[in-house]
């Protein structure tokens, strides 16, 4: 598929394209979760909105939430924002508060976070 054509489609269906290089200062997150059994739809619902809120805050250069193909109700968030300071930001904006108030009933264990150096490309 050619980069314009990828560009659209990813556009059609709501992802944002990522455009240039990722500074090396910036602070990336992976956080994993599990909901727990029954509630994969809820929680489905309950996490989508964090996505569309997270491209609206400044400073956020990538954020996506992903859901493992072979096991339904197993998700994992991609985020990096320009620094940490604005993932501290993110993380205490009231609709994240919200989100992680809601997680002792949807999920098996909560959020398990890692907190990455970006490494390259430089």
């Amino acid at each position: 598929m050619n980069a314009r054509r990828e560009d659209a489609d990813q556009a059609s269906r709501g992802i944002p394209r990522i455009a240039g290089a990722i500074p090396s200062e910036a602070y990336a997150i992976v956080a994993e979760f599990r909901a727990k059994p029954g509630r994969e739809d809820e929680l489905r619902r309950a996490t989508q909105p964090l996505v569309e809120r997270a491209w609206s805050e400044p400073n956020t250069l990538v954020f996506f939430l992903h859901e493992d193909r072979e096991t339904p109700g197993h998700f994992i968030f991609y985020e990096v924002y320009a620094s940490q300071a604005d993932f501290e930001a993110h993380r205490a904006s009231p609709h994240v508060q919200s989100w992680f108030a809601r997680l002792p009933e949807l999920t098996e264990a909560g959020v398990r976070a890692s907190h990455l150096e970006i490494l390259g490309p430089s």
